[in-house]
């Protein structure tokens, strides 16, 4: 049966495509290359924190029980619905069901990048990757930490450093287990040299397994990955931001709340881009419902002075 040749409003992704799609994604975002997706309801997802860690105590044969100390709080994470929406010729319904496949995997290609850089940009950032601004409206994101190291003379290594003890001395301590590095830090990271006795560079790689600073999975021991969404660009203007390291495994909270199925749309004006039928078109929206807390005290990051 043809693809695009019903009446039908939903088209669902052929299985094959449907998974190749979400596996890409998770290549595609820092995110989620550093935090694990978990299983979540539709609808605000409740989380509980404590507040400080109950005591335990030992007790001697016979001796009363004390009550232990420790009192725990709720934060909730709202769903974000984040949609991509393509125009084509309204031919391809007419079309062999061979290119209409191509179709659905040329939106599934272009989806999982649209909708997985979403994810770090407003996990990051808050920024609305169709605008580039951000959205007053959300008040958690990873960014707003007020743990920050300004790059300035130090090493890039020395910044990352830095950054690294505002987490490991802090009160708590919070672990540090990923490093989201935007391309600039990445490549003044692979250009850093040892030094000779006297302190000039001797002209070798201080860190040789990082090469040119591209496809960085690892530095220091932390896991790392790369990626502009760090900075928000292109999408918005640079935030100035060049790394975000921190508890990437417990600090973020965040799954996917509904996959939805392409909808074929034939009428109207979905996107403000004008009548379908008048520009005899037809669109294909997909859609994905995210849900996410950060817990931002737990992230520190390197950035640029502000200009």
């Amino acid at each position: 049966m043809a693809v695009f040749g019903t009446n039908e409003a939903k088209v669902l992704l052929p299985r094959n495509i449907a998974d190749g799609m979400i596996t890409e994604a998770r290549t595609q975002s820092t995110v989620a290359a550093l935090s694990g997706r978990e299983p979540q309801r539709f609808g605000e997802t409740e989380y509980i924190i404590f507040n400080d860690f109950p005591k335990a105590e030992f007790v001697a044969e016979g001796a009363q029980k004390s009550s232990t100390t420790g009192g725990y709080d709720s934060v909730k994470s709202a769903p974000k619905k984040a949609q991509v929406t393509m125009r084509f010729n309204e031919e391809v319904q007419w079309a062999s069901d061979d290119y209409q496949l191509s179709i659905l995997s040329d939106l599934a290609s272009a989806g999982q990048v649209a909708l997985s850089r979403a994810l770090d940009l407003g996990l990051y950032h808050r920024i609305n990757p169709l605008t580039g601004t951000t959205i007053a409206g959300w008040d958690n994101y990873v960014t707003k930490t007020t743990k920050r190291v300004e790059i300035g003379t130090a090493e890039a290594d020395a910044d990352i450093r830095a950054a690294v003890g505002l987490l490991l001395q802090a009160t708590p301590s919070w672990g540090v287990n990923g490093i989201a590095l935007d391309p600039k830090l990445a490549w003044a990271l692979a250009n850093l040299q040892t030094k000779n006795a006297d302190g000039s560079p001797s002209g070798t790689q201080r860190y040789p397994q990082l090469g040119f600073g591209t496809g960085i999975t690892n530095f220091l021991g932390v896991n790392t990955a790369q990626g502009n969404t760090v900075s928000g660009t292109p999408e918005a203007a640079d935030t100035k931001i060049r790394a975000i390291v921190g508890d990437f495994q417990n600090g973020i909270r965040w799954g996917v709340q509904r996959e939805l199925p392409v909808e074929l749309i034939r009428f109207g004006d979905p996107d403000g881009q004008g009548d379908l039928k008048r520009h005899n078109q037809i669109a294909l929206r997909l859609e994905v419902v995210y849900g996410w807390y950060a817990f931002e005290d737990r992230f520190a990051v390197v950035e640029d002075a502000a200009a």
